[in-house]
């Protein structure tokens, strides 16, 4: 029973550290990608920053989130954004 047990833990997702700041751990939001010691997920922090919510307004919403954190997130996404766009060409 242990021996099963074990080898469905070893295929279960495993939690992925995404930067220094930002981590997907299928035990903390059901795997969403979170600011690392939080449940705060990272795609609404970013959604208001689209909408033109400043960091400072994000930090004073969130103390607990350091400003690193906030730039870390704003970076990956707009490197993950010109990756996936980059091979598309403006007329």
């Amino acid at each position: 029973m242990r021996t099963k047990i074990s080898n469905l833990k070893s295929r279960l997702p495993r939690r992925r550290r995404i930067g220094q700041f930002l981590v997907a751990d299928p035990e903390v939001c059901h795997g969403k990608l979170t600011f690392d010691g939080t449940r705060i997920l990272v795609r609404p922090i970013l959604a208001y920053l689209a909408s033109g919510k400043s960091v400072e307004w994000v930090l004073n919403e969130w103390p607990q989130l350091p400003r690193e954190a906030i730039e870390e997130a704003m970076r990956l996404a707009v490197n993950t954004f010109l990756e996936r766009h980059d091979r598309y060409e403006v007329a």
